[in-house]
């Protein structure tokens, strides 16, 4: 029997490596998670997906602790890693930076546009992702049951803001950080179509008033491989 390199990672005792050869991807179709199923399908770099069920506690199980001691997902590991030795890697955003140097794909080549796509990925990271959550949970979770609709006035505020934000960038230029798309797209754009879609929350932002957002959004879904990434990974058969 061959040992694989993988072995020595506990999280592979959990979720076995059927194909130990290729990138183990750890996920739900969440929108931090589709960021990098994205990515990898928009690369076509093969890839082992393993579903971390949040339904059964999965992300802090030890096994997954041991990959990601900050227990979110998504995670990879990456049997090919620089120096051809493998790689641990989470944080979607750390995640997409790596595989972008790797694929040579989705990341301008010249130090200038590089940077403007950083700007964007952190602008994501920093503002997109942590307002946009807050109104799902103050709109559709735990916390619409809280009577001082002071908190959900104040994140529908910022989200609306941030959204004002990328409408302009996109009025401007085809794609987020200029004419080429990029990693900043594939952070963005799955977010923006959370809080219009299953956070129910398109109305309470006013999301028809950012028309350029919106045609950004519809032709980053008309990508097939933006279309097969949301989807990953699938929901189980019951």
């Amino acid at each position: 029997m061959t040992t694989s390199r993988l072995d020595a990672f506990p999280i592979t005792q959990k979720w076995p490596a059927q194909h130990p050869e290729r990138l183990q991807l750890y996920s739900l179709p969440t929108p931090n998670g589709v960021k990098v199923s994205i990515m990898l399908e928009e690369m076509g770099l093969p890839y082992e997906v393993h579903r971390v069920a949040f339904d059964s506690n999965d992300q802090m199980s030890p096994e997954f602790l041991s990959l990601n001691p900050n227990n979110k997902i998504p995670a990879i590991l990456d049997p090919h890693g620089p120096d051809g030795k493998p790689l641990a890697l989470f944080e979607s955003g750390a995640i997409l930076v790596y595989l972008a140097g790797k694929s040579g794909q989705f990341m301008p080549k010249d130090d200038a546009g590089k940077f403007q796509t950083l700007q964007w990925l952190m602008f994501q990271m920093g503002g997109v992702g942590p307002m946009f959550g807050q109104v799902g949970f103050f709109n559709k979770f735990a916390g619409k049951a809280i009577e001082d609709k002071r908190p959900l006035e104040r994140y529908v505020g910022e989200s609306r803001r941030l959204l004002g934000v990328l409408d302009k960038q996109y009025a401007q230029h085809e794609w987020v950080a200029g004419n080429e798309y990029t990693i900043a797209d594939i952070a963005i754009l799955p977010w923006v179509r959370n809080i219009n879609g299953f956070y129910e929350a398109g109305e309470l932002v006013g999301f028809k008033d950012f028309k350029h957002l919106g045609r950004a959004l519809d032709r980053f879904l008309q990508r097939p491989a933006v279309q097969r990434g949301l989807l990953i990974p699938a929901a189980p058969v019951v």
